[in-house]
C-alpha cells in the first residue's frame, strides 16, 4: 500500500509505503508507484492506543440503561429510566452516582421498581446495587450482599445473572473511527478466555494479567489494603513481570511506592489512575521510574461531584498531568471507559482545557495516547520497520491540534489494513 502526500512529524510532506508484512517499508518524497491512498496533506500519526480501558464492560454498557448525573435527574428520572423495557426482564443500568437520587440499596430500588430484576452499577465500577427480584433470581437473598449492595462482585455476578450480549465488533468499529489501533484491557481479574473473546476486535489488544508480557493488575481498596511489606511480597511473586497497581487514594499510592521500593521496580511498572498524588511524592515517582497512566479528563467531567465527594486536602492533587510531566514522571493516559467516555479525543481536549494548573499543550495531550503498549510514555515513531498502525487525519497536525476532534480522523489502519472508514 502506498499513501501519498501525508504530513509526518519531523519530515514534512512525504509518501509512505507499507509492505506486505504490515510494516512501514519506505518513507520519502515521490515514491514510485500508483497511490492507493492520497493524503492531500493530512497528518499521518501512529494510531492511538487507549492505555486503560475495560472492553467487555464497555461493550455491555452500550446495551445498558445510563443513569449517571448527566443522563437522569432525581428519583423520578431514575425511575423512568429503570422502567424501560418489557416487564419481567432484567434491567442493567450503569453510571450511577449518589448525586442522582441518594444512596441505593435493595429496598430503595424495590420502591422504584418492585416487579422486575434490576442491577445498577455505581459510576466507579466498584459497586452493584440489586433489588429484591434480582437478588432472588441470583440466589443472593440471604447472607453477604443481601442488602443489595455488592462490592467488587463482578466475578461473582458473572456466574449468577443473565449474560449481556456484547457487540464487540461494533465497539471496534466505533473505536476505529476515533483513530484507535490498540487497547490495554485493565480488568483486575480477567474472565477466562478473555483474550480469545476480544480477538474479534480489529485493534491490537493487550490483556493485563493474561498476556505473558503484559503487566499484572493489582487492585487495591482501602478497607482491605495490605501492608507495604505484604504488597511487596505480592509484587515479588509476579516478577520478572511488571505490575499495574490501581491507586485512587493517597494511602494506596504511598503503600504502593513503599512496596515497589522494597521489591525493586522493573521496566513497565505502572500506577493506574494516580487519582491523588501529593507534591512530595513526585521526586519519589521519578526516581522509581514508574509510569502513571492517568485520566486527566475526570476533574473536568466530574468537577461538581468531586467538589463534594473528595476531601479538601486531596482536591489540589487530583489526576495530575502537567506537574507529573514537569517532574519527569513517565506519563500516559487511558479513557477508563466505560467509567469515562470511550473517545480519546474527549480526554485529550480535557487535558488541554483544565483550569486547575494541570493543563498541558495540545501536542503533549495527544502524545498521552501515542505511546507503545509496553512503554506507554514512549511516543511511537513512524520509521521504517515499525508496525503500520496508523491514523490518517483530514488536516495537517497544526490544524488538528487546534480542534482535537475525532471528526478529523479520515482513516485508521492496523498492520496496513484499513479498519475505518
Amino acid at each position: 500500500m502506498l499513501i501519498r502526500a501525508v504530513e509526518t512529524e519531523g519530515r514534512g510532506l512525504v509518501d509512505v509505503r507499507v509492505g506486505a508484512e504490515g510494516r512501514i517499508a519506505e518513507i520519502g518524497p515521490r515514491l514510485a508507484g500508483p497511490a492507493d491512498v492520497h493524503g492531500h496533506g493530512g497528518a499521518l500519526l501512529p494510531g492511538l492506543h487507549d492505555h486503560h480501558v475495560h472492553l467487555t464492560a464497555l461493550a455491555a454498557a452500550t446495551a445498558s440503561v445510563r443513569v449517571g448525573p448527566r443522563d437522569v435527574r432525581g428519583r423520578a428520572g431514575l425511575a423512568a429510566a429503570l422502567h424501560e423495557g418489557p416487564p419481567g426482564e432484567w434491567v442493567r443500568a450503569v453510571g450511577y452516582h449518589e448525586s442522582v437520587a441518594g444512596e441505593l440499596d435493595r429496598w430503595t430500588l424495590d420502591a422504584i421498581v418492585p416487579d422486575r430484576p434490576v442491577r445498577v452499577q455505581h459510576r466507579s465500577g466498584a459497586m452493584w446495587f440489586l433489588n429484591s427480584p434480582a437478588l432472588r433470581s441470583a440466589g443472593l437473598d440471604d447472607g453477604e450482599g443481601s442488602d443489595g449492595r455488592l462490592w467488587r462482585a463482578d466475578e461473582r455476578l458473572r456466574r449468577l445473572v443473565p449474560p449481556v450480549e456484547l457487540d464487540l465488533a461494533g465497539l471496534g468499529r466505533r473505536a476505529a473511527r476515533y483513530g484507535v489501533t490498540g487497547f490495554t484491557n485493565a480488568d483486575p481479574r480477567p474472565a477466562p478466555g478473555l483474550a480469545r473473546t476480544l480477538a474479534v476486535l480489529p485493534q491490537r489488544v493487550v490483556v493485563m494479567g493474561a498476556d505473558g508480557t503484559a503487566p499484572v493488575k493489582i487492585m487495591l481498596d482501602d478497607p482491605t489494603l495490605p501492608t507495604p511489606a505484604g504488597l511487596a511480597a505480592t509484587v515479588a511473586g509476579v516478577r520478572p513481570r511488571s505490575v499495574a497497581v490501581h491507586c485512587v487514594t493517597r494511602v494506596q499510592l504511598l503503600v504502593t511506592l513503599l512496596a515497589l521500593e522494597e521489591a525493586g521496580p522493573v521496566e513497565g511498572d505502572r500506577i493506574e489512575h494516580g487519582a491523588v498524588i501529593p507534591d512530595d511524592v513526585l521526586p519519589w515517582l521519578r526516581r522509581l521510574g514508574v509510569t502513571v497512566v492517568t485520566q486527566p479528563h475526570f476533574p473536568v467531567l466530574r468537577g461538581p461531584e468531586y467538589a463534594t465527594d473528595v476531601a479538601p486536602d486531596d482536591l489540589p492533587h487530583l489526576y495530575r498531568c502537567r506537574s507529573l510531566a514537569e517532574a519527569g514522571v513517565p506519563l500516559a493516559a487511558g479513557t477508563d471507559a466505560p467509567y469515562g467516555p470511550p473517545d480519546p479525543w474527549t480526554v485529550i481536549r480535557a487535558a488541554v482545557t483544565r483550569d486547575d494548573g494541570e493543563a498541558v499543550t495540545a501536542r503533549a495531550a495527544l502524545r498521552l495516547f501515542l505511546g507503545s503498549p509496553e512503554q506507554p510514555s514512549r511516543t511511537r515513531q513512524l520509521v521504517i520497520g515499525s508496525p503500520a498502525d496508523l491514523c490518517l487525519l483530514h488536516v495537517p497536525l497544526r490544524e488538528a491540534l487546534d480542534t482535537l476532534s475525532a471528526d478529523l480522523v479520515r482513516a485508521t489502519y492496523v498492520a496496513g489494513r484499513a479498519i475505518a472508514p
